[in-house]
């Protein structure tokens, strides 16, 4: 099996921006140029496996032979032990067309209900990740992390994405969607995941120093965490984000007055297309969109 090694481009096979910015995360330290297969234009293929591995797979071959690059895809999931596993491979089908996971939260908890799950510490439940890396000749390799913990009902929080507001990981009291970011991907499955991936891919490469991008304003972030929201509680926590980040990037702000950013969130309102998105998201790019441009 291949290496990875530092100034290798690499594919996100993935179209979900939450996904790509947290692997880019990930995999940024360790020199690697990473482009999603949205940025690439690559079509996203049925996901008709019936393992998270399966589709793991199927996700990182088809990037990889549309790119002609090494590509790395990622499938997860959301396991309840008293629903039988389910949403399992179907979580992100849970959340419907609209991609509004609070449709699919709110599903998840009627469908503990109808089973009498909800006693004690909540039901148990684990969150899954497979990592599959693809080479354009046809190897492939597999990773998997988990992290265990409880459900909770109602949400609890807005940082995170997907089913993260009623997650609390075994040894915590709070939901993923109320931890820090930085305090999620350090016990995520993701991160479990990627730490398999990194021991057999990137042995060989160390991680560069911190870099002064924190200096900056983390567009990729906000987009990401926009791309994702579903409920009132989460696009509350975007917005205390957008007003730290002016706090702290005032100058980098293309409208840092409020009358210059009303005129700037009402034209991108008028901008934006018709969609089945939550209106939540919606509204939360659009004010995302009025601090950075005309």
């Amino acid at each position: 099996m291949m290496r990875l090694s530092k100034g290798t481009r690499l594919v996100v096979a993935s179209h979900n921006p939450g996904k790509v910015w947290e692997i880019n995360q990930l995999i940024h330290p360790y020199g690697l140029d990473a482009v999603s297969a949205g940025e690439l234009g690559l079509a996203e293929p049925e996901e008709t496996e019936t393992t998270f591995e399966g589709n793991a797979r199927l996700k990182a071959v088809a990037a990889a032979q549309g790119s002609g690059l090494p590509a790395l895809a990622d499938d997860s999931g959301l396991e309840v032990d008293c629903l039988d596993g389910a949403p399992g491979i179907y979580s992100a089908r849970w959340a419907g067309s609209g991609k509004d996971f609070g449709l699919a939260m709110k599903k998840v908890a009627d469908e503990i209900t109808g089973r009498d799950g909800w006693n004690g510490s909540g039901p148990r439940a684990n969150f899954i990740s497979v990592l599959c890396l693809a080479w354009p000749n046809g190897d492939v390799k597999t990773f998997e992390g988990k992290v265990f913990g409880n459900l909770v009902w109602p949400p609890r929080g807005g940082n995170g994405f997907g089913y993260d507001p009623m997650f609390v990981p075994k040894g915590d009291t709070r939901t993923f969607g109320e931890m820090k970011p930085e305090e999620k991907y350090a016990i995520s499955h993701r991160t479990r995941a990627f730490a398999a991936f990194k021991a057999a891919m990137l042995d060989e490469i160390s991680p560069g120093a911190a870099s002064d991008e924190a200096e900056t304003r983390d567009i990729a972030a906000f987009s990401a965490a926009a791309a994702s929201l579903s409920t009132r509680v989460e696009a509350a926590a975007f917005i205390e984000r957008l007003k730290d980040d002016l706090a702290a990037h005032r100058q980098d702000w293309k409208n840092a007055t409020l009358e210059s950013y009303l005129d700037a969130l009402a034209r991108a309102l008028g901008r934006m297309p018709a969609s089945e998105e939550p209106a939540w998201r919606q509204l939360s790019k659009a004010m995302l969109a009025a601090s950075s441009h005309d």
